[in-house]
């Protein structure tokens, strides 16, 4: 077990415990082979969403439904939209929803980021991206327009794995368009002149994002 390794199990050890049902959705999901945010993600979500406190939170890619419930339970009195096009687990992300009785919180947009980020309007105080991660440059010029200043952009699994560290010609061929647009992604993340970004590796590493008020600088 490697060092990182360690420190993962180490961090879960000692995990605050969430709410029980939080909890079972989360091993019926890995049971499913459903993948769900990381512990190590889940507190950093936390840590945000208590000193944010934001009213509206963006999510891009909703799975299941876990990580938009997990939110809800942290940010109370905010209202959460949540992009999914994986047809097959639409229903389940909505019975979820249902079953904790948070559809007046939780909005789910049904079909591809790319059609339904463009006809959003409004701010989001928090942005969270989750998605299929060749796309997200793809998303990124919507996302930052529906940031306000002081808004935050969190995207999740942005090392692949360790891939992004490696060569283009050190990846397999068929994750090579994916690599090449998640350095893209990155380098953007930390050259736009509306952010601030620090790239940090947990789970499989995440960006952390802060839109500048550059109007007051």
């Amino acid at each position: 077990m490697t060092r990182e390794e360690r420190f993962a199990v180490y961090a879960d050890s000692l995990a605050r415990e969430d709410p029980a049902w939080l909890r079972e959705l989360e091993r019926e999901s890995q049971e499913a082979g459903v993948p769900v945010i990381r512990r190590q993600m889940q507190d950093l979500l936390r840590v945000l969403l208590t000193m944010k406190r934001p009213k509206r939170i963006l999510e891009v890619g909703t799975a299941v439904g876990f990580s938009a419930l997990f939110m809800s339970e942290y940010a109370p009195d905010c209202q959460i939209t949540t992009i999914e096009k994986y047809e097959k687990r639409i229903p389940l992300a909505k019975e979820n929803f249902r079953k904790a009785m948070r559809e007046d919180r939780i909005t789910l947009l049904e079909g591809d980021a790319a059609q339904i980020l463009p006809g959003l309007t409004g701010r989001y105080d928090l942005i969270f991206m989750d998605a299929a991660k060749g796309q997200y440059i793809c998303f990124l010029p919507d996302v930052l327009r529906l940031l306000p200043p002081g808004g935050i952009l969190v995207s999740d699994n942005v090392l692949q794995g360790g891939d992004i560290m490696e060569s283009r010609f050190a990846v397999t061929r068929r994750n090579r368009t994916i690599h090449t647009r998640m350095r893209e992604y990155l380098y953007a993340l930390e050259h736009d002149r509306e952010l601030e970004t620090a790239l940090l590796a947990l789970g499989d590493g995440a960006a952390l994002s802060v839109k500048k008020d550059i109007g007051s600088s």
